[in-house]
């Protein structure tokens, strides 16, 4: 049980983070350190994100 709470609340976190970062990153498109800042928010939620995709199709829930 706990590791299906822990793939859902994964995912959930991956894609928000991943979100947001995209959504400020178009949103601040024109100041470059915003830009920058936000790239890696996005990289950091889809590396999260990817790692629990693989997770479940590895191992499952």
């Amino acid at each position: 049980m706990k590791g299906i709470i822990f793939s859902i609340v994964g995912l959930l976190v991956g894609i928000a983070i991943l979100g947001a970062g995209l959504y400020y990153l178009i949103k601040e498109k024109d100041d470059k350190e915003s830009r920058k800042i936000y790239s890696i928010v996005s990289i950091v939620g889809a590396v999260i994100l990817i790692g629990i995709i693989v997770k479940i199709i590895v191992f499952g829930f």
